[in-house]
């Protein structure tokens, strides 16, 4: 059981064994108790699966060019399917866009196990446990805040841009980045969809580019604020700007 992110991430060389930490991490009884209970009730159309219930890791491969930070585990989603983004309303319209661009193998994504694969991709969040109401408070995100910054260190040899989905990651992102390895503007870009902020390395390594993107979920997607081809957008230059092969 681990409850000091800070402790555990420190000094972790190898991103299956960060991913492997964080699905123990117990640090806020809120967020634990949670997810577990959401785990225990289930929603009456997931009655007969077993829910994940933990911490939910990374996905995507070790050498990604481009990461795509969310907010949080949804509660019969990745809460449910142990994947960021599986399982739920916002997870279709990400992996579909991400297929549409040839940064997918596949344009849905239902379990762990189904074979799905992301090119130069990987999918992240500052909150790695389902929050109630979807809404971690600021100590949850900062509590949480070691395990994305020692991801992104993992990361940064091949790292070259971030899509952010949302103000809520972006104003959780900015400090991770700034403490990790890139210089942040004072004052701090604004989030805003289609935003793309260059930020340099501290040591003059490659520079990172900053994308902002609404947040796929119903409330974005339902209303027409963010339409498939908006996300489609964003991540095709992303990915461009990445070095990676977008369609």
């Amino acid at each position: 059981m681990l409850t000091d992110p800070a402790d555990a991430a420190r000094g972790v060389t190898d991103l299956a064994d960060l991913d492997e930490l964080v699905t123990h991490c117990r640090a806020c009884p809120r967020l634990v108790a949670w997810r577990e209970e959401v785990a225990r009730t289930r929603r009456a159309a997931f009655r007969d699966q077993v829910y994940w219930g933990r911490p939910v890791p990374g996905f995507g491969p070790p050498d990604a060019r481009l990461a795509i930070v969310g907010l949080a585990p949804a509660a019969h989603g990745a809460n449910r399917t142990g994947r960021m983004f599986t399982g739920d309303r916002s997870g279709e319209v990400l992996y579909a866009a991400l297929h549409a661009v040839g940064l997918a193998s596949r344009p849905v994504a239902v379990s762990r196990d189904d074979g799905l694969e992301l090119h130069g991709v990987r999918i992240t969040a500052p909150v790695r446990c389902a929050p109630p109401e979807n809404r971690p408070t600021p100590g949850e995100r900062d509590t949480c805040r070691s395990w994305l910054a020692r991801e992104l260190q993992l990361l940064r040899p091949a790292l070259r841009a971030v899509v952010v989905l949302g103000g809520f990651g972006w104003q959780a992102l900015l400090p991770v980045l700034r403490e990790t390895a890139w210089r942040v503007p004072v004052p701090r870009p604004v989030f805003g969809h289609g935003v793309d902020v260059v930020l340099p390395a501290v040591d003059g390594g490659p520079d990172l580019h900053l994308f902002g993107c609404y947040h796929p979920s119903q409330q974005n997607t339902f209303t027409g604020r963010l339409t498939p081809a908006m996300v489609e957008e964003v991540l095709r230059r992303a990915g461009g700007t990445a070095g990676l092969a977008t369609l």
